[in-house]
């Protein structure tokens, strides 16, 4: 496990940021079919991609209905959300949804794919938890990472990162920042 002094991805922050990026969600763009399209373009030349990414379908914006996750490889789903009742103004991020896909991130971590998506750095990441340590682990290892940042959290993405880019929600500056952080194909 990285170590990680002051909330930071310390081994080698430049490294780090050449490995990591996020597309900024800032409700303009369909972030995840951006994430399922470049999933797409990735595999279709080859790369070897593992991950996890939302549900089709699932519209979860203001955190009333039911939010699920796929692994980009095999399509198993997880439900992430929890019902906490009528009238509830919590966040429904269910902790036990998202042990049991960190599992996804674990597997991809074992076999150092080419890329690994990963739906969101959100609220539970912002706070500590959520795939806070997996992401730190795929990165300790060198393992190219894509995630999506909303704006609200966007300083914690940056104490996490290190300044890691967020970038714009389009096809090609995802795959301009993919070709530049060298991410290809292994063989």
């Amino acid at each position: 496990m990285a170590t990680v002094p002051n909330s930071s991805c310390a081994p080698g922050d430049s490294e780090i940021r050449a490995t990591l990026a996020a597309i900024d969600h800032d409700g303009s763009v369909d972030v995840d079919a951006l994430l399922a399209a470049v999933v797409a373009h990735a595999r279709s030349r080859g790369w070897r991609v593992q991950g996890l990414e939302r549900v089709p379908g699932d519209d979860c914006t203001d955190c009333r209905s039911t939010m699920r996750l796929a692994d980009v490889q095999t399509r198993q789903t997880f439900q992430v959300s929890q019902d906490l009742g009528p009238g509830s103004r919590g966040c429904r991020a269910d902790p036990a949804g998202f042990a049991q896909a960190s599992a996804v991130l674990r597997r991809a971590l074992a076999e150092a794919p080419d890329l690994v998506v990963v739906n969101r750095f959100g609220s539970l990441e912002a706070e500590g938890g959520g795939f806070r340590t997996e992401l730190l682990d795929l990165l300790a290892e060198g393992i190219p990472v894509l995630t999506i940042v909303a704006r609200r959290y966007r300083d914690a993405w940056d104490r996490f990162s290190d300044g890691a880019p967020v970038l714009p929600a389009r096809l090609d500056a995802v795959l301009g920042w993919l070709e530049e952080a060298g991410v290809r194909a292994a063989g």
